[in-house]
């Protein structure tokens, strides 16, 4: 069997409070695009998994895959192989996608869990996996497993995701914010606000941090607006950064870094 789990990006993160088992409430618009990884699950006398595509630093056996196929408790054992073609410790959760999409496919082969079952589990894997789950625009609160509806309409739009090539570690990144409850309802504003308006109110918390961290950031950020982007943000806790554009302005001049044309896939 072979599947594709796509990225997604953050439109506002805003980090409200911290609960005391050390996960933090957010308020954000997870939004799915078409940046895929590939995945081929075939069962195998062991479960082992094979990688290519870009590096991940870890070793197999401690890859969340491998905890993925743990969790549903069957003597069945799988080979995995994933090329993956999503930066890491970029901010678009392509970790917690390939382990939503796996558990779906285990799902739908063992009638393990409900869809409620599905989701709770799945958190406890990663916190941005009940999204990929679902794998629609949602605005999302709480721990990240909190999904409303949004009437967010980016149809004619094409998103540009630009990778500096540098990794950022979430739970430092956790580290250095301070949370805080900002004075306008990020939902509000993402369906009411034209998307020319969304800088001055749509924020992400962990820009401070890591665009320190990655100096290179603050100039793609500003190419990027240069080059026409509406709007322009990092995604999740970084790397990567993303400019949303007008569908015939995606600019034609050669960006120094990764740069990846996506559109959102629903």
């Amino acid at each position: 069997m072979i599947f594709y789990p796509n990225a997604k990006i953050n439109i506002g993160l805003n980090i409200i409070g911290k609960l005391d088992n050390g996960y933090h409430k957010i308020q954000s618009c997870f939004v799915p695009v078409s940046l895929y990884d590939i995945i081929e699950v075939k069962e195998s006398r062991k479960n082992k998994l094979t990688l290519s595509g870009i590096k991940i630093d870890c070793s197999p056996s401690d890859n969340i895959l491998i905890k993925t196929i743990k969790s549903f408790n069957t003597d069945k054992k799988f080979r995995i192989h994933l090329h993956k073609s999503i930066p890491v410790g970029a901010g678009l959760g392509g970790g917690s996608s390939d382990a939503a999409f796996t558990m779906i496919y285990l799902n739908k082969k063992f009638n393990t869990f409900n869809n409620d079952e599905l989701l709770y589990e799945s958190n406890k894997i990663g916190s941005d996996c009940p999204f990929f789950i679902k794998n629609k625009t949602k605005y999302v609160t709480n721990t990240g497993n909190n999904f409303d509806n949004i009437n967010l309409d980016l149809k004619n739009k094409k998103i540009l995701i630009v990778n500096p090539k540098k990794y950022i570690n979430t739970s430092e990144a956790f580290k250095h914010i301070k949370p805080l409850t900002p004075n306008y309802k990020l939902k509000d504003i993402l369906e009411n606000e034209n998307i020319e308006n969304w800088e001055e109110y749509v924020k992400n918390d962990f820009e401070k941090y890591v665009f320190s961290k990655i100096k290179e950031l603050k100039k793609i950020k500003k190419q990027l607006k240069g080059f026409g982007a509406k709007f322009v943000s990092l995604s999740g806790s970084g790397s990567c950064i993303y400019g949303i554009f007008d569908d015939n302005t995606l600019p034609k001049r050669e960006i120094k870094f990764d740069s990846y044309e996506v559109k959102v896939i629903n």
